[in-house]
């Protein structure tokens, strides 16, 4: 696809996501992807003539041909209508990054927060890996900012990213690896091997994007007059505590923003405690996600823009 047609297909696939979310269960991309991938889990531990570490290479790779193949008959079928073709590919796209979702489900925490701390319990218990059951106030509040943010790359900016640099199937790509990493990366004795691969593919893929959104998060903080400062000094000496190479980056930069202290038991804390986490520190968090998002389309559009009109000059 030219540049132009890819541009309109990103600009095209936030529309729908704001307006419409998440496509059904039924005929999700990424629900399909899961699928296959518990069916593979399924096999774990019975790959007799496969090493675990390879069979974890060949189900990415996999994955991505087959979504690759499925992408470019779906665009074949309709090359012959214009209109059609970007709007198919669009509705492909917005499955790859879910922004509506990610900012509901923090703030949907935060009404039940507000309402019944058992309820926010439940709530927190779909969005992080960690056992939410005994969580006290505030560290149900560390952990719906932490994912949301943390979020910010692996939900929109990395998808999004490689779609402008890859188009379409840069997206798609990104997100299956990234589904892989959620599903079966190494972080349990069960899936340290098969999950290998895709873990560290996804590490690779988010290198760049994760300290983008650290730096985005740190301009917001500048425009929406919090400290900025603190955003970039926490950003720089607690965003590799965390033991993602990635996820630090953005979640410190919040920290340091918002003067708060994340906190994950056993695992890393980042930020200091000057401000005491309350039920509005979400809301503050989701403004802050809501404008580097904001920032990163209008920066990546402008950018792109330019790479276009050099295309032309240099033609």
């Amino acid at each position: 696809m030219d540049p132009l047609s890819i541009l309109a297909i990103i600009l095209i696939a936030v529309v729908i996501d704001l307006l419409f979310g998440e496509l059904p269960t039924k005929i999700h991309p990424v629900v399909f992807i899961g699928r296959i991938i518990e069916i593979f889990k399924n096999l774990n531990g019975k790959y007799t003539f496969l090493n675990k570490r390879i069979a974890g290479a060949f189900l990415t790779i996999f994955l991505i041909i087959l979504l690759s193949l499925i992408f470019a008959f779906i665009i074949w079928i309709f090359k012959f209508n214009y209109i059609l073709m970007i709007i198919i590919s669009s509705i492909l796209l917005s499955t790859t990054f879910s922004i509506k979702f990610l900012i509901n489900s923090a703030d949907n925490v935060k009404t039940d927060l507000n309402n019944n701390i058992d309820n926010a319990k439940k709530s927190v218990s779909y969005l992080v890996s960690r056992d939410t059951s005994q969580l006290s106030y505030d560290k149900i509040i560390s952990a719906v900012i932490e994912t949301l943010t943390e979020n910010i790359t692996d939900s929109v900016v990395s998808p999004i990213f490689y779609t402008f640099i890859l188009g379409v199937l840069g997206g798609i790509t990104y997100r299956v690896v990234n589904t892989l990493d959620a599903m079966i990366g190494y972080k349990n004795p069960k899936n340290i091997n098969i999950g290998w691969f895709p873990a560290k593919l996804d590490d690779i893929l988010n290198y760049l994007p994760a300290r983008i959104t650290g730096i985005l998060i740190i301009l917001t903080a500048f425009i929406l007059k919090l400290n900025w400062r603190n955003s970039y000094k926490i950003m720089i000496r607690d965003a590799k505590t965390t033991p993602s190479p990635n996820s630090g980056y953005p979640m410190a930069a919040t920290a340091g923003a918002l003067g708060i202290q994340l906190i994950k038991p056993g695992c890393y804390k980042l930020g200091d405690p000057i401000n005491n986490l309350k039920s509005e520190t979400i809301t503050e968090a989701i403004q802050l996600t809501k404008i580097s998002i904001i920032l990163f389309l209008i920066l990546s559009t402008f950018l792109f823009l330019i790479f276009i009109i050099l295309l032309q000059i240099f033609e």
